[in-house]
């Protein structure tokens, strides 16, 4: 039964129920144009479609695509409406992507084993990253001309040989708008046109030379963007999705390697997918960053994240849109990461998806035949726990290898009769990559996977000729991996500086030095000079007399570095007079088979200046217990895995 308001027509009744038909149709709209949008982020994956440790030769729950799969079909069943990126560093990595790249290289219009395992989860679109590069172009092209999904990369142009920057044309697809459908909170459809654009570090010139010089050149990813996003708005994107395989800094130089920050605040910009440094946003590494959330996870207000690497996290970003006219406005953006491991319980957090290993299985069972071929014995085991504090034999394995081969490419050059040293970092101790990121091969049988253990690059031999004088530059330069310390104070103080990536602390094989840390580095994390008097390279000795600064040496390194990259002092690649066409690799290979049995034995040409009174605390695996060096007393292992030690003098 329906009663009149009191005191009140039947003209005036239909005016009150036509006003609240129109109040409820209006809210109705209100509602139905708001879309609640997810996007994920897979970033830095370097082949690891599996959860297994192809250098121990056993599988591992800590990483592996086969985990994040899960994670990424719980994120769909959670939205209805989702996209899925990828922000490259795919293809290299493991041994795994060596084995399709170099030994059993893949067919013309062969899918690689990640894009089959990509596959199944149905990306949107990648980005590149730079080590898509460190196969060559021809590889790279043959990989993207078999991907599932499109690509973009918008600050990578072909070299055109001429001098005019306005008539360069991209090498890649820059960007793509894609028209998404969509659902609103009620269930009707719309259409959100999507602008997706990527960009790596430009440094990528430095880094592959060999591999890119002559045919690519690169551009300042900021710069980028803003020639690039007004154009994606005129074409009618509605949010732009900014892919940035670089990391996260707290200033900006233009041309640098780490600008998603500043991509935040390019107009137009709505969301940046971060990736590159191998670390995790939200997350309390970033909380210092101006203008960082890390409980919402934005930067300058723009919803940002970078899912760690290897598959250990998925990132995921969500969005509220709001219908703007005949186009949509986020009014609302947060990001989170889900984790694939509790690193406090030891444990998975999800179980993997049996689709990705079915879709690699050939690949992968081809890479364990391979990385199990041996290639001599092995007299004692060789571990890198304690390579950051001492000479290790994980470091000069490599350098002996390095020389012999350097030594040889250059019989009959006017090269010949100058001495060979040898630049070899320890490229598997923890940091970013977490405590299980250390080489440990046992006695027994040396074998390829050993190889690539000790070396985990596709990286090829190079040599530089460089005088006394640079060589002591570039071990000041390699000092930087310590953080200064004060003699005069009791209490335990830390002694690496973990924003220091260990593949760029460069041990020189062939002199003798020592690093005192009381001192500042002379250079900072870029390479610039900011401390001039700075003098960390103590006693550094030639033959046993102290190096003379005019004499002229030759350095066995790799492609990396003696085209610049690290921004070491005196590499830029000019002074390069050994370009080899094996990889490094291959050159360790070949000294082992010739040693036939190796004894892993370090020469100690290096050592840290004791400093009498002073305690620090270095932090390793867990197992490094079991080669406690004199001075070294074990602590307590965190949360995070790593074991804290003391050392003393």
């Amino acid at each position: 039964m329906m009663y009149l308001p009191h005191g009140r027509g039947i003209t005036s009744f239909v005016k009150i129920i036509k006003t609240m038909t129109l109040a409820l149709a209006l809210a109705g709209v209100a509602q139905a144009q708001t879309v609640e949008l997810r996007i994920m982020e897979t970033t830095d994956l370097h082949t690891s479609a599996l959860g297994y440790d192809y250098y121990q030769d056993k599988p591992t729950g800590e990483f592996g695509l086969e985990y994040t799969a899960t994670l990424i079909k719980q994120a769909r069943d959670q939205k209805r409406n989702t996209l899925l990126f990828d922000n490259g560093d795919l293809i290299q990595g493991n041994p795994l992507g060596d084995y399709v790249a170099r030994v059993n290289p893949l067919k013309l219009g062969q899918e690689h084993p990640m894009h089959a395992a990509m596959s199944v989860l149905k990306y949107d679109a990648g980005n590149l990253g730079n080590h898509e590069f460190n196969y060559g172009l021809p590889f790279l092209q043959q990989v993207l001309g078999a991907a599932p999904m499109p690509y973009v990369s918008a600050n990578v142009y072909v070299d055109d040989g001429d001098a005019n920057p306005n008539n360069d044309k991209n090498a890649f697809t820059p960007y793509l708008i894609q028209r998404k459908v969509v659902y609103d909170t009620t269930g009707r459809p719309y259409v959100v046109n999507v602008g997706v654009i990527g960009f790596l570090p430009p440094q990528i010139m430095q880094w592959d030379k060999a591999n890119l010089d002559g045919k690519v050149t690169t551009r300042d990813i900021v710069e980028t963007a803003r020639k690039f996003i007004p154009e994606m708005k005129a074409q009618g994107a509605d949010i732009i999705v900014a892919i940035a395989h670089s990391g996260i800094n707290a200033d900006y130089t233009p041309g640098q390697e780490n600008a998603a920050t500043e991509l935040t605040k390019v107009p137009g910009v709505d969301v940046v997918l971060s990736g590159h440094s191998h670390q995790e946003f939200p997350g309390p590494v970033y909380k210092s960053i101006p203008g960082a959330d890390i409980t919402k996870g934005t930067i300058n207000g723009k919803p940002v994240v970078m899912a760690g690497f290897w598959g250990n996290d998925l990132g995921i970003i969500d969005l509220k849109l709001e219908r703007n006219g005949q186009g949509w406005k986020i009014v609302d953006g947060t990001s989170s990461l889900r984790p694939i491991w509790d690193k406090t319980a030891k444990k998975n957090l999800v179980t993997p998806d049996p689709r990705i290993a079915q879709a690699v299985k050939a690949a992968h069972e081809g890479t364990l035949a391979y990385v199990r071929g041996k290639v001599a014995d092995l007299s004692a085991p060789i571990n890198s726990y304690w390579s950051l504090t001492q000479d290790d034999p994980s470091v000069q394995l490599v350098s002996n290898a390095q020389i012999a081969y350097v030594k040889n490419a250059l019989k009959g050059t006017q090269y010949e009769k100058l001495p060979v040293l040898s630049a070899a970092a320890p490229f598997k101790a923890g940091g970013r990559s977490g405590a299980s990121y250390y080489t440990d091969i046992p006695a027994g049988t040396l074998a390829i996977k050993n190889v690539a253990d000790l070396y985990v690059y596709p990286n090829t031999v190079q040599a530089v000729l460089v005088n006394g004088a640079q060589v002591k530059e570039w071990l000041e330069r390699a000092a930087g991996q310590f953080k200064q310390i004060d003699p005069n104070n009791k209490n335990p103080q830390e002694l690496v500086d973990n924003s220091f990536p260990t593949y760029n602390f460069d041990i020189i094989d062939g002199v003798t030095y020592e690093i005192d840390v009381t001192q500042p580095s002379k250079y900072d994390g870029s390479g610039k000079v900011v401390n001039a008097g700075a003098n960390r390279i103590k006693n550094l000795m030639f033959g046993g007399k102290p190096i003379d600064p005019n004499a002229q040496f030759v350095v066995a390194t790799n492609n990396y570095r003696a085209s610049g990259g690290g921004s070491f002092p005196g590499l830029t690649g000019k002074n390069i007079i050994l370009q080899a066409p094996d990889e490094t690799r291959q050159a360790i290979i070949k000294y082992f088979q010739d040693q036939k049995t190796v004894n892993p034995t370090a020469d100690n040409n290096w050592k840290l200046t004791p400093i009498p009174g002073a305690t620090v605390t270095y932090f390793s695996s867990p197992t490094a217990q079991k080669t406690l060096p004199s001075g070294a007393k074990y602590l307590n292992t965190r949360e995070d895995g790593f074991a804290e030690y003391q050392l003393s003098w």
